[in-house]
């Protein structure tokens, strides 16, 4: 697994977190520790995607300027391993 990879990973885990605590927090409103930790995971989500989004171009179509991800390579340009 490559750079790239391992920082998307860890992207989907705390995005993956934060769903899943938000959804909880849905019928536990007032559990001080899932509210923390939601806190926790969804601050972690947002400077993992701005890091990601620095070193690899956006996600998606709205997180760019115009037609910035135009400028990326698409996803059959890049060289792909087989590792």
């Amino acid at each position: 697994m490559n750079d790239q990879q391992k920082l998307l990973n860890k992207l989907s885990v705390a995005q993956f977190a934060a769903w899943e605590l938000h959804l909880y927090l849905d019928t536990h409103p007032c559990d001080a520790s899932a509210n923390e930790m939601f806190r926790k995971y969804t601050t972690e989500a947002t400077l993992l995607k701005k890091e990601y989004e620095s070193k690899y171009g956006p996600l998606t179509v709205s997180a760019s300027n115009e037609a910035d991800w135009l400028e990326s390579p698409w996803p059959w340009e890049n060289e792909r391993s087989c590792d």
